[in-house]
């Protein structure tokens, strides 16, 4: 594939900068975090969400099986940990410095987090749902 040639941005994106006095708290989808969005939604258009998620508790039990609307769903570990486990029957411990690609529409259950997580989650597009569905066959609640 050749390289293409780019004029300038790709229309209806723009360049945009949060620091920590500039960003803005935001509502998200569990009560135990604090969300810090970091302006990728309004510079992508859309195409792209990026959020700070913290812990200041940590998970006093599970989520409950869920998997998000979305194409796919990436965590960074800042810091702590958090437990998860999947619909293929995986069980993952994310730790400081790990990385996860979540693919859209896998079922999956946060089981426990560090009492001092801090994530950094991508989603593409940045409109991303959670629908909570029923255990995969043979695994609990």
């Amino acid at each position: 594939m050749p390289d293409s040639v780019m004029t300038g941005p790709i229309p209806g994106q723009k360049l945009t900068h949060e620091n920590a006095d500039t960003g803005t708290s935001v509502a998200g989808r569990r009560s135990f975090f604090t969300y810090h969005d970091l302006g990728v939604t309004e510079g992508s258009n859309g195409a792209l969400r990026a959020q700070v998620m913290k812990s200041g508790e940590g998970l006093t039990e599970p989520t409950g099986w869920h998997y998000h609307s979305c194409e796919g769903q990436f965590i960074y570990v800042v810091k702590g940990w958090v437990d998860l486990e999947f619909e293929t029957g995986e069980k993952k411990r994310a730790l400081q410095g790990d990385s996860m690609f979540i693919p859209g529409g896998m079922r999956h259950n946060e089981t426990g987090t560090s009492t001092d997580l801090e994530i950094l989650e991508l989603s593409i597009p940045a409109d991303m749902g959670t629908v909570s569905t029923d255990p995969p066959s043979g695994m609990s609640a």
